[in-house]
């Protein structure tokens, strides 16, 4: 009787196994057995593998086939899940992890022995670590590779618009930690053109029309989101430009969802003329001629070394604040040594160092790369602008470095300056040594340098995180 029940299953299982050779024979196409006709024996060593039980060892009982497990798992159903609701998934796993640590908002960080988050310079030492290790363990961002140069995947290195230039050949040449090459696992979307550029070989020199700007930013637009699916699918929420030029806000202009929606890195960044901090970014400026800081703002003078002015302005005169600076101050007391136009026999940086306080008035544009120079040579800036939001204040409080004095107070400028004790210079100072590294373009990168606080304020915008 077992021999029988035996002969039969053998006998079943040929006809099992004849059937599927002849089927796939037959079917065509590419996945077919037929391709591999001249080597049965390697197509059979493919097919599923049937275990047979034994036979049975009493009276009544049936013989049964059952297929492995390893093999059983390989015909259940796979749901994968879409390239965007992953993305979603881990920005929602980000925003958990820095909600965790926000409400120890008063507890300094220390993060290494070269990094140490103190609640007194920081907004949120906390948050801003752990969304700062969020950035470097998730963050992707596709650059565009329509368009040419030198408009496209090019800026400017060695002058007053030094940032715009040297972020746009960090995300093109640089490291590429963020980078990714498929567009459907990003998070941002860098769109890679040069303002800069724009005005040097679209503008009209004395004409003030700035349509061909306008115009090159519609059409650029106007090709990605034609070619790609990803700026129409969010409107371009998820996209970024990046300018330090003038006329970066206005060139922005010329697509009113890139005006409005996307997120904008300027550094004239005036909340008056639409800047909006609650989804732009505002980019320092720093002046880099020949592409490196100056030499004598590399190792500024120890805190406690004398400096015998009390506040320094050397510039041109335009802009609104400008004037009101120059009619109270310039040449009006000794102690705050106000230029329009520094003598040739002084030198700059050399007024800088030996200067208590820094004036840093808005030009025709809100930001000023005194700001950062101030920062290096530990002058501690004073901020006298109207409607200018300041570089990465998501995360630093401007007010443990710098001094903010409204246009309005202008006549009352030295009494300010005079009532800011020794002890409060000296802290200021400190605050100042402290957020310096975030205003360093360094190559190659660094953390928690400049470019890497560029990234994590858009990082942050698309978090739709507020410290």
């Amino acid at each position: 009787m077992a021999k029988r029940i035996t002969v039969s299953i053998v006998v079943v299982s040929a006809v099992i196994v004849a059937v599927i050779f002849i089927s796939g024979y037959f079917s065509g196409g590419d996945g077919g057995l037929r391709r591999s006709i001249s080597d049965p024996e390697a197509e059979l060593k493919k097919l599923p593998v049937v275990q047979l039980v034994g036979a049975a060892r009493k009276r009544g009982d049936e013989p049964r086939a059952v297929i492995s497990a390893e093999i059983a798992s390989r015909f259940k159903p796979v749901t994968r899940k879409r390239a965007s609701d992953e993305l979603e998934e881990g920005l929602a796993r980000a925003r958990a992890a820095v909600r965790r640590v926000a409400p120890f908002r008063n507890k300094s960080v220390i993060v290494d022995s070269n990094h140490n988050l103190s609640s007194s310079i920081y907004r949120n030492p906390s948050a801003f670590l752990q969304s700062y290790k969020e950035m470097e363990r998730r963050l992707k961002v596709y650059v565009y590779e329509e368009g040419e140069l030198p408009i496209v995947h090019d800026g400017p290195c060695k002058d007053i618009y030094t940032s715009e230039g040297r972020f746009i050949h960090e995300m093109e040449h640089g490291s590429h930690r963020f980078r990714t090459s498929r567009a459907e696992q990003a998070h941002l979307y860098f769109m890679p053109f040069s303002v800069t550029w724009m005005v040097k070989y679209l503008y009209n020199p004395n004409t003030y029309n700035l349509t061909p700007l306008q115009e090159f930013v519609s059409d650029y637009v106007k090709l990605i989101s034609t070619k790609h699916p990803f700026w129409n699918r969010t409107q371009g929420a998820d996209h970024f430009m990046l300018s330090c030029h003038d006329w970066g806000p206005r060139a922005s202009e010329g697509n009113a969802r890139l005006y409005s929606t996307s997120i904008r890195v300027l550094c004239n960044a005036n909340s008056s003329e639409g800047f909006n901090p609650q989804k732009d970014v505002s980019l320092p400026e720093i002046r880099l001629y020949g592409g490196y800081v100056d030499p004598k703002l590399i190792s500024p003078p120890p805190p406690t070394a004398p400096r015998p002015h009390l506040a320094f302005f050397a510039g041109g005169l335009h802009g609104p604040v400008r004037p009101v600076l120059l009619h109270h101050w310039k040449g009006r007391d000794p102690d705050l040594h106000v230029y329009e136009y520094l003598p040739k026999n002084l030198n700059y940086y050399d007024y800088m160092l030996k200067s208590k306080f820094c004036l840093c008035p808005s030009g025709y544009e809100v930001a000023s790369p005194r700001i950062v120079e101030a920062i290096y040579a530990e002058c501690i800036p004073v901020i006298l602008s109207d409607h200018y939001v300041l570089p990465f204040s998501d995360v630093l409080r401007w007010e443990a470095f710098s001094i903010q004095v409204n246009v309005s107070e202008m006549a009352r400028l030295k009494e300010i300056l005079m009532g800011v004790s020794d002890d409060e210079v000296l802290r200021l100072k400190e605050g100042l040594r402290a957020i310096r590294k975030h205003f360093v373009l360094n190559q190659p990168v660094k953390r928690f340098d400049m470019f890497h606080m560029i990234l994590h304020s858009v990082w942050l915008r698309r978090l739709n995180l507020r410290f």
